[in-house]
């Protein structure tokens, strides 16, 4: 009954069934518990002690950065609260030690605004000279693709599971579902990118009624993360961009750029869909950056001569 790996298969049952988590968090608990249980010497969760989680999370700090190992941590410190919630234990091991260090402020990758126009540019000129029909079809959802992930600052994993129910053109809105299946709605207030998606949902409306997804492939499937990174690798190569440029940068460019422009940073938090102002606050290290690069080149003091 307190064996380890039967106390994980039920927790893992319990996140799935009853908590409802995504399929991401679940996968993740999994591969942090197996790691735990192949490394800790305890096969009976009664026999383990806060030495034992010690030695576990200096050996993690030793393999894995500490964002990796911080996750890893909390994968650990839920699994023994459903321990204790579910009266398995009595005595928390985790509530014996204090697991506290300093993560380093990793800054998140932008794309310059002037790469982001060529980078469209480069995907709508492919549009309208594509050789084929079947290319041309390609093209235009591409770019009704990159013109989303930059109008919303949506996930990629959000973006692929776009359900057809969720996109309204004719009110110019987006009901997303993000982590948590935390619901929230955007608008898109551009009409270029309206039409676009308008053009796009048109000429896909067999594929897009077969798969349920908005975004969907010519035989019918929904569009993956992979494509859409193959996808926006193609595009950079052939505007020559030397830049590495990822799904999840469109999110951060378009979240430092509104905070640029002076949008309160509530505001920024609930159209990326963050459950803590805290984490949206990453991108205030950003505009400061950028407000140093501002002062150094633009301040008059530089050109004084004293």
């Amino acid at each position: 009954m307190n064996n380890l790996l039967t106390q994980q298969k039920n927790y893992l049952e319990y996140c799935t069934f009853q908590k409802r988590l995504d399929k991401k968090t679940i996968k993740a608990y999994r591969i942090d518990l197996k790691q735990f249980a192949e490394q800790i010497s305890a096969k009976n969760v009664l026999s383990i002690t806060p030495n034992m989680l010690e030695d576990f999370i200096a050996n993690l700090h030793k393999q894995y950065k500490p964002k990796t190992v911080k996750r890893k941590i909390a994968s650990l410190k839920a699994f023994f609260h459903y321990l204790e919630y579910r009266e398995v234990i009595e005595v928390n091991p985790f509530n014996k030690i204090q697991v506290k260090f300093r993560e380093p402020v990793i800054l998140p990758k932008t794309i310059p605004l002037n790469t982001v126009e060529t980078l469209l540019s480069t995907v709508y000129t492919q549009q309208r000279y594509a050789k084929t029909a079947f290319q041309q079809k390609n093209a235009l959802r591409d770019t009704a693709v990159i013109e989303m992930l930059f109008s919303t600052g949506m996930r990629i994993s959000e973006l692929c599971s776009l359900h057809i129910n969720n996109v309204n053109l004719t009110e110019q809105t987006i009901l997303i579902f993000g982590k948590g299946s935390k619901e929230r709605r955007i608008q898109i207030e551009n009409e270029e990118v309206i039409n676009i998606l308008k053009k796009y949902k048109t000429q896909f409306q067999p594929q897009i009624k077969q798969c349920q997804h908005f975004f969907a492939n010519q035989d019918g499937s929904a569009l993956s993360d992979q494509s859409i990174r193959r996808m926006l690798n193609k595009y950079a190569t052939l505007a020559a961009i030397d830049l590495h440029i990822t799904p999840h940068m469109f999110r951060h460019t378009f979240a430092t750029c509104l905070l640029e422009e002076d949008v309160d940073i509530r505001y920024i938090q609930e159209m990326l869909g963050h459950s803590s102002i805290n984490i949206t606050e990453i991108y205030t290290h950003v505009a400061l950056s950028k407000q140093r690069d501002i002062l150094k080149t633009k301040h008059p003091r530089k050109n004084f001569h004293i």
